[in-house]
């Protein structure tokens, strides 16, 4: 398992962005973690789940996010984490672990939901669903005989984050059913809201225009990287919840799974959505957000060769569209990309933070409706250079000493327009060598 810890870093996210946590954990998060699994071979089991725990906490502007608390006892260590909906109560003792997650009322009479979680239960590896005299919660039981950091970050990361799926996916596909235990959760801000309604209109407006510019025959491959392109926006920029959320990922698992529908019904069925949520007013729209705190990324950590691999074919793909002068659909293709990866892949904090950066580049308007700084003239197509140039130093400098041939790259790219930028910028990331010396 890969420990790639976040440093502190001068440019702070001010929102959240995309579905893994937008914090930094500690500095000290390595040091933390060996000192935990020093701890589990002593024996000295609940200085190991504290200092666990403690390197799992996360931070926004130095200052930490509660997302993890301990309460330490002589033989018993009481712990709280949050993962979005889900708030995980436990305690540890010298011989095991045990944790659990509030999910609705027991008295409720929502026959299917009970079917479902009892299928849940086959699905997963470490917790499983079990009703008390009050209410219906997900239950995690571990000894900790021969424990270690590695095996109990699994058991935890699995009760966190299915406990919050199947919250969010229970208040979507059973709406009689009253969803428990969430107080922590705090409402977005109103202008963010509005900010976020207003650019969702925008980017369905352009996506119209833009197919229409399309040719009228053979441009199904160019309508699905324009629609796809659009739903992995909403998900990383805007960061939908419930209902949308569900649709989203539920829209896109059809495009990706379904063998049986040609493309051109996928695209009419991603277009058909869109539309949809185009007529949603801003009250039924804004019962869709929340703020939350977040412990564990929802996807695996991928191999920085996988990335390289899905880039190389990506930008042989905007060959061909070129070589066959489709020119239109290429700025969507450059786009596309480094949504989908956000989208669909477990990346290390420098890939992560850089995809961003190129995120803001390409959308540089809503994040100026945010009140981020201009990295990218859109009106004028000119870039803030030096800006973009320190800030890339600003993100792989904290990570040298660990990764001795990995070096900032803002000198290297290309700035004579956004499509040779950002083909530069995906060929300066397929460069980065992350190789421990």
């Amino acid at each position: 398992m890969s420990w790639l810890n976040f440093f502190e870093t001068k440019t702070e996210l001010k929102h959240s962005f995309g579905r893994g946590i937008n914090a930094n954990l500690s500095k000290d998060e390595e040091e933390l973690f060996n000192k935990s699994y020093e701890a589990f071979e002593k024996k000295d089991i609940l200085n190991a789940y504290e200092y666990f725990f403690k390197s799992l906490e996360n931070y926004s502007n130095n200052t930490s996010n509660h997302n993890i608390t301990i309460n330490r006892e002589i033989d018993k260590l009481n712990f709280e984490i949050f993962q979005g909906t889900a708030r995980i109560n436990g305690y540890v003792t010298k011989e095991h672990l045990y944790a659990d997650s509030i999910l609705t009322k027991k008295s409720t009479k929502n026959v299917a939901l009970k079917r479902y979680l009892l299928e849940r239960n086959y699905q997963l590896t470490y917790a499983s669903y079990f009703s008390d005299d009050e209410y219906i919660k997900l239950k995690l039981f571990h000894d900790n005989i021969t424990m270690t950091p590695q095996k109990i970050f699994f058991p935890l990361r699995e009760i966190a984050l299915n406990a919050d799926f199947d919250k969010e996916y229970t208040r979507y596909e059973f709406s009689d059913v009253t969803v428990e235990d969430i107080d922590h959760l705090k409402p977005i801000d109103k202008n963010e809201l509005q900010i976020k309604y207003d650019h969702l209109h925008i980017w369905i407006d352009e996506m119209t225009d833009k197919i229409s510019t399309y040719p009228s025959n053979d441009n199904s491959g160019m309508q699905s990287f324009t629609l796809l392109y659009l739903l992995f926006k909403i998900d990383y920029l805007i960061v939908p919840k419930y209902e949308i959320y569900q649709k989203i990922s539920k829209k896109v698992q059809e495009y990706f799974n379904n063998e049986s529908s040609t493309i051109e019904a996928k695209n009419e069925e991603l277009k058909n959505y869109l539309l949809k949520l185009k007529d949603m007013s801003i009250e039924e729209f804004s019962t869709n957000f929340y703020d939350a705190k977040y412990t564990f990324n929802p996807s695996e950590k991928a191999p920085h060769e996988d990335i390289e691999i899905f880039i190389t074919e990506s930008l042989a793909k905007i060959r061909w569209y070129k070589n066959n002068r489709y020119n239109q659909v290429i700025p969507i293709i450059y786009k596309y990309i480094g949504l989908y990866l956000l989208y669909n892949y477990g990346l290390n904090p420098v890939t992560k933070r850089l995809l961003h950066t190129l995120v803001e580049i390409q959308n540089q308007n809503f994040f100026n409706a945010l009140e981020y700084a201009t990295l990218y003239d859109e009106d004028n197509s000119s870039f803030s250079k030096k800006a973009i140039i320190a800030r890339i130093e600003e993100i792989i400098a904290p990570y040298q000493t660990r990764f001795k041939s990995l070096k900032p790259f803002g000198n290297e790219l290309n700035f004579s327009s956004l499509n040779e930028f950002s083909n530069s910028f995906y060929l300066q990331l397929n460069n980065l060598n992350f190789e421990e010396i």
